[in-house]
C-alpha cells in the first residue's frame, strides 16, 4: 500500500498563475533597499543601451560623411566609457540579486520547514516522505532562476522593449509599424504554447515527487527488501517511474522548445517587412543610411529582448508548478494549533480525564475508533489498556498528547480540556515511549538528552542507569559519545529500546505513556528494565499499552478496550475473577 501511495500523483489545491506570481514575487520586497539598488544600476545601463544606436546614427549621418576624424574618436571615446559603465553596471546588478533570490530560497525553505512542523499527524499519514522532502528540497531550489531573472531580465527586457518601440515611432513611424506588424502572431503563439506547456510541467513535477518519493522508501525498507529477495520486483517499479519521469519530462520540453522558433520566426518576418516597407515602399533616398542602420540596430533590441522574455517566460512555466506546490503545503492549515486565548498548563498533578469521547480520523468520518469513552486516572494511577489491534488503545493516548482532536466529548487534564491549553506546556510535561522510537544521527548521549535539552551529562548517565542502558552504552567504542547513524542502524532492537527509555527518563514527565515499549526487549532485559520503569512511574500518571500481559500485572486499574468502548476494568486479581474478556485474553496468552 505505500508503493502505491509513493506512486499516485498527488492532488493540488487551483490557484491562479497571477496569484502565484505575485506571492512568489511578494517575498523581494524583504530587501527593498537591494531591488531599488538593482533598479537604479538597471535604468542606467538600459539608458546607455538605448543611447549606443543613435551614437551610430550620429557617427555615421555627422562624423563619416563628413570626414571629421576627430569627432568620430571623440565620440567612440564616449562610447567606450559608456560601455565600461554598462559592463560594471550588469555585473553588479546581477551579483546583488544572487544575493536577493539565495535569501529568499532560504526564506521559503525556512518557512516551509517550519509550518511542516506545526501539521498534524493526519497530514503526514496520507503523503509519504519523500514526497514533502521532493517539495523542500527540489521545487524551492527550481525557484532560484524564476527570483533572479524577475528583476534582472524581466524588468530591463519590458523596459528596453517599450523604449525602443517609442524611440522608433519616434524616429519614423511607418517602419515602427512595419518591424511591429509580427508582435500580434507572436503574443498568440506564445499563449497557446504556454497554455499547454504549463499542464505539461505540473505533470512532470508529480512525477517527479513520485520517483523520490519511491527511492526514498525503497532506501528507508532496503533490510526488508533484501530480506524477502524483492529486489527484481523494486527494480522493475523502479524503471516504470524512470520511465513515466522520462516522458513526462519530454513530453513537457517539446512543447515549451515550441518559444524559440516562434520568436525566431516573428523576428525573421519583421525584419523582412522592415526592409521592405522601407525599400520599396517608403524608397532609401528619404531615409539616411544612418538612420536606417540605426533602425536595424534598435530592430535587434527589440527582439532581442523578446526572444529573453520568451526564454524567461518558458522558465517561468517550467517553475511555476514547483512554486504551487510549495504554496499548497503552506496553505495546508494546521488542524492542531494553538487556540485564541489558550493558556499554558502550569506544573500537572497529572489526572487525566475522558468524557464521553467519540473520535474518527478525518479521512473516515463515519468510522468511530472511539464510542463515547469515559473514565478517570487520579495523579499517580497507573493505568494499562489491553485488548486486540485496533480497538482504540493507541488513540487514546494520541488524544492525551493532543495529536488528533477529540471529535465530540472533552479530554480534561487537571480539569483544563486539552484543546483550551498550548501544546508546548501540554506535551512539554508528557513522557512518551513507542515501539517504533526513532532514534537521530549523533552520539548516544545527544539521543539521551533529546527527552530534555538542558538536561546535564550526569543527569542523562543516570537515567541510562535507571533503565539499565548504561552497561552496554560503556561497551561502546566511546560510550556515551558513540556516533550512531540514523534510527540506530548500529544497535539492536532491544538496545534501541533501552536508549529511548533512558530518553524518556532525563525527560521527568508528570504523565507517562509507554505504548508498547517493551515489546522488543527479551525477556533477561525486560526484568531489568521492569525495575526501572517501576520507579519511573512512582508519582507519575502513566498509561500503558501492552500485548504482553505479563508487564502489566501492578498496574492500579487495567481497561480492556475492544470496538473503541471500555468493556472492563479493574485490577488484575479483580479482571481475573471476573472471568470476563481480560480473563480468557491472559489464560490464552498464558496457555
Amino acid at each position: 500500500m505505500a508503493i502505491n501511495a509513493s506512486r499516485m500523483d498527488e492532488e493540488q489545491t487551483g490557484k491562479s498563475k497571477k496569484e502565484t506570481l505575485l506571492r512568489l514575487f511578494r517575498y523581494l520586497l524583504a530587501d527593498k533597499k537591494k531591488v531599488v539598488l538593482v533598479l537604479f544600476i538597471m535604468a542606467g545601463t538600459i539608458s546607455i543601451s538605448l543611447i549606443t544606436p543613435l551614437l551610430m546614427e550620429l557617427a555615421v549621418n555627422r562624423y563619416v560623411a563628413y570626414g571629421d576624424i576627430t569627432g568620430l574618436v571623440k565620440l567612440g571615446g564616449g562610447a567606450l566609457v559608456l560601455f565600461l559603465l554598462f559592463l560594471a553596471g550588469t555585473k553588479a546588478r546581477m551579483r546583488i540579486m544572487a544575493s536577493v533570490s539565495n535569501r529568499v530560497l532560504v526564506t521559503i525553505r525556512e518557512e516551509l520547514y517550519e509550518h511542516i512542523q506545526t501539521l498534524s499527524f493526519h497530514f503526514f499519514d496520507s503523503r509519504p516522505t519523500g514526497k514533502i522532502l521532493a517539495r523542500i528540497i527540489g521545487d524551492v531550489n527550481s525557484l532560484k532562476d524564476v527570483l533572479s531573472d524577475s528583476v534582472t531580465q524581466l524588468i530591463p527586457d519590458l523596459a528596453t522593449i517599450i523604449c525602443v518601440a517609442v524611440i522608433m515611432v519616434v524616429k519614423n513611424y511607418r517602419l515602427a509599424m512595419a518591424a511591429l506588424l509580427t508582435v500580434p502572431l507572436l503574443a498568440m503563439g506564445m499563449f497557446l504554447i504556454e497554455t499547454n506547456a504549463h499542464r505539461k510541467w505540473q505533470v512532470y513535477r508529480k512525477k517527479t515527487s513520485n520517483l523520490n518519493a519511491y527511492v526514498h522508501e525503497d532506501l528507508s525498507g532496503i533490510r526488508v527488501i533484501q530480506s524477502f529477495g524483492a529486489e527484481e520486483e523494486t527494480r522493475k517499479a523502479f524503471y516504470e517511474l524512470t520511465d513515466e519521469h522520462r516522458k513526462a519530462f519530454v513530453d513537457a520540453v517539446v512543447v515549451a522548445d515550441g518559444f524559440g522558433p516562434v520568436v525566431e520566426i516573428t523576428w525573421g518576418l519583421g525584419g523582412f517587412l522592415l526592409y521592405l516597407i522601407g525599400i520599396r515602399i517608403i524608397g532609401v533616398g528619404s531615409i539616411g543610411v544612418g538612420t536606417f542602420m540605426a533602425f536595424s540596430t534598435y530592430i535587434a533590441m527589440f527582439w532581442s529582448p523578446i526572444r529573453n522574455l520568451a526564454n524567461f517566460y518558458n522558465k517561468l512555466t517550467t517553475n511555476l508548478s514547483a512554486a504551487e506546490r510549495i504554496f499548497d503545503i503552506l496553505d495546508t492549515k494546521a488542524e492542531i494549533k494553538n487556540r485564541e486565548g489558550a493558556k499554558p498548563l502550569s506544573c500537572l498533578e497529572g489526572k487525566v480525564e475522558f468524557s464521553h469521547v467519540d473520535f474518527a480520523y478525518s479521512d473516515e468520518p463515519d468510522q468511530l475508533i472511539l464510542k463515547d469513552v469515559s473514565f478517570i486516572a487520579q495523579p499517580g494511577e497507573t493505568i494499562a489498556l489491553v485488548g486486540p489491534t485496533g480497538a482504540g488503545k493507541t488513540t487514546i493516548v494520541n488524544l492525551i498528547s493532543r495529536f488528533y482532536e477529540a471529535g465530540r466529548g472533552q479530554v480534561l487534564v487537571d480539569g483544563q480540556d486539552v484543546a483550551g491549553v498550548t501544546l508546548e506546556s501540554l506535551r512539554s510535561q508528557l513522557g512518551i515511549m513507542t515501539q517504533d522510537n526513532f532514534l537521530f544521527s549523533g552520539t548516544i548521549r545527544d539521543n539521551i538528552r533529546y527527552g530534555r535539552l538542558d538536561a546535564t551529562d550526569e543527569e542523562v548517565e543516570e537515567a541510562a542507569r535507571a533503565v539499565n542502558a548504561h552497561d552496554f552504552i560503556m561497551k561502546l567504542e566511546n560510550g556515551y559519545d558513540t556516533e550512531i547513524s540514523e534510527r540506530g542502524a548500529r544497535l539492536s532492537i532491544g538496545q534501541r529500546q533501552l536508549l529511548a527509555f533512558a530518553r524518556t527518563m532525563v525527560a521527568k514527565p508528570r504523565i507517562l505513556i509507554l505504548d508498547e515499549a517493551t515489546s522488543s526487549i527479551d525477556t533477561h532485559t525486560e526484568i531489568l528494565v521492569q525495575k526501572g520503569i517501576e520507579t519511573l512511574l512512582k508519582g507519575r500518571t502513566s498509561f500503558i499499552i501492552a500485548h504482553r500481559l505479563s508487564t502489566i500485572r501492578k498496574a492500579d486499574r487495567i481497561f480492556v478496550i475492544d470496538q473503541g468502548r471500555i468493556l472492563e476494568e479493574g485490577n488484575h486479581a479483580a479482571l481475573m475473577d471476573l472471568k470476563g474478556a481480560y480473563y480468557h485474553l491472559y489464560q490464552s496468552q498464558f496457555l
